[in-house]
């Protein structure tokens, strides 16, 4: 699905399955400039499956300027047992180092923002580093708030083996 933009040249779409090296890319990419390329083992088998497969996890965005990628949003959704509603939950929201400043991060956050209110969800939520300042600089001229109170937990690697086998 083609989705334009009030940005001459600029254009989003939904991914498809030859979308699958680009989005590496991307992930690769925003890993690099988070400094955790070294927790990076997706391939593209697994974003075949995971993405486009029978049961596809989430869902891709594709930021183009004049039909070459230069972003995108991976989302899924969560739901909120409070307002028996669903969200959006955005994983990744990327732009090239150089095509940002541009606006096509904010018109890409603000396409997730129309589809969750096309949807009835009641909330779009991220993460971000504490240390990504311009990011948060950005989150914040757009309204967004952090959830103050809230420690994301996480739970893998060996641990999450160990404790899956604790069920009997």
């Amino acid at each position: 699905m083609l989705i334009p933009t009030a940005i001459p040249n600029f254009t989003l779409r939904t991914a498809i399955e030859t979308d699958v090296p680009i989005i590496l890319k991307f992930i690769t990419e925003l890993a690099v400039y988070e400094k955790l390329a070294h927790e990076v083992v997706a391939t593209e088998a697994i974003l075949n499956q995971t993405l486009f497969g029978p049961t596809p996890f989430a869902k891709v965005i594709i930021a183009e300027l004049s039909g070459d990628p230069v972003g995108y949003a991976l989302y899924f959704h969560n739901f909120s047992t409070f307002t028996g509603r669903p969200g959006i939950y955005l994983e990744d929201l990327f732009v090239t180092p150089e095509k940002r400043g541009y606006g096509y991060g904010k018109a890409l956050l603000a396409c997730l923002a129309k589809f969750a209110v096309e949807m009835n969800c009641t909330r779009v939520e991220w993460s971000v580093l504490d240390w990504n300042e311009p990011s948060i600089k950005f989150y914040r001229s757009i309204g967004a708030k952090p959830m103050d109170g809230w420690t994301t937990q996480r739970l893998d690697g060996a641990e999450l083996i160990n404790f899956a086998d604790q069920f009997k």
